[in-house]
């Protein structure tokens, strides 16, 4: 008895009770303050969410899309709503002026540019107002819409992550994400885009899953490529987002997932921000699926 109760008192020796006033909350590591954030595809479905998000946790956002008038609209409306500068830019991914002027209107802005958010991507739209674009089958799939998509999809990524790297290897630090989709780690379900009342079969083409298994092998290239240099890189795969889908794709879909539905367009928000943030310091060259377990079964 007297034994246990002397290693009691040593361990209280030589370990002590952590002050209060030396706590730091976990939730300061998810702070966000005064930092500028790259969002490309910005004034899309989801990257009108990221930036909306991003700015709450008062970060700078920088919207730049291909469609500058949408991109200024999102930015005026953040600031508004906010009070936190944002500032939206028209610019082409797939375009190296293009980029290199956006970036340059960003640090002329905010004299840095701690994140990038490659976002911007040619996703076919099965949605009531989209259904039946893409009709093409593998076989017939033009050369040109192969082009396209790569030019966007995957050369947009590495001409933003060529750009931004240089200010970010100035200051010394830098955080890149690039957005993928479960269809760059699984294949298509190609059975959810029948649809009866087209007489054409409608697929999920070609371009969308290979170029987005190639920004997984991006990812992992440019997180060792910078190791030790403080810039961290990693991958957010999606799954597919409600938007007004007829019942039927909504049904077909959630068949397909455990947790029985389509995410909605806000659930993908925690897990930009923790990426963005020093929440995840310690995480590199990975790749965060948050799928509704679509890619478990």
């Amino acid at each position: 008895m007297l034994t246990s109760s002397l290693q009691r008192i040593t361990f209280w020796i030589y370990f002590p009770l952590i002050s209060v006033s030396n706590f730091i909350s976990p939730f300061d590591s998810f702070d966000l303050c005064d930092r500028t954030i790259f969002l490309t595809g910005g004034a899309g479905l989801l990257g009108r969410e990221f930036a909306a998000a991003l700015a709450a946790a008062q970060a700078h956002v920088v919207i730049a899309d291909i469609n500058g008038e949408a991109a200024q609209s999102v930015a005026t409306e953040i600031t508004a709503k906010t009070g936190i500068e944002a500032l939206g830019l028209e610019m082409d991914v797939s375009d190296r002026p293009s980029v290199h002027a956006a970036v340059k209107q960003t640090l002329d802005t905010f004299g840095q540019i701690d994140v990038l958010i490659n976002n911007a991507a040619i996703d076919p739209k099965f949605d009531p107002i989209h259904w039946g674009e893409q009709t093409g089958s593998f076989e017939d799939y033009p050369l040109e819409l192969w082009n396209q998509s790569l030019a966007v999809n995957l050369t947009g990524m590495f001409l933003c992550a060529q750009a931004i790297a240089r200010p970010m290897l100035a200051q010394g630090k830098g955080v890149i994400i690039n957005i993928s989709s479960i269809y760059g780690l699984v294949g298509p379900d190609q059975r959810l885009y029948e649809n009866p009342d087209n007489a054409t079969p409608v697929y999920k083409p070609v371009t969308y899953s290979v170029t987005k298994s190639a920004v997984t092998g991006l990812t992992r290239y440019l997180a060792t490529y910078w190791a030790g240099k403080n810039i961290r890189v990693n991958t957010l795969t999606l799954g597919g987002v409600f938007n007004q889908h007829e019942d039927e794709f909504v049904q077909r879909y959630s068949v397909r997932t455990p947790l029985g539905r389509m995410a909605q367009r806000s659930e993908y928000n925690g897990a930009l921000l923790f990426l963005a943030s020093d929440a995840s310091a310690y995480m590199t060259g990975a790749d965060l699926v948050v799928d509704g377990g679509w890619t478990a079964w």
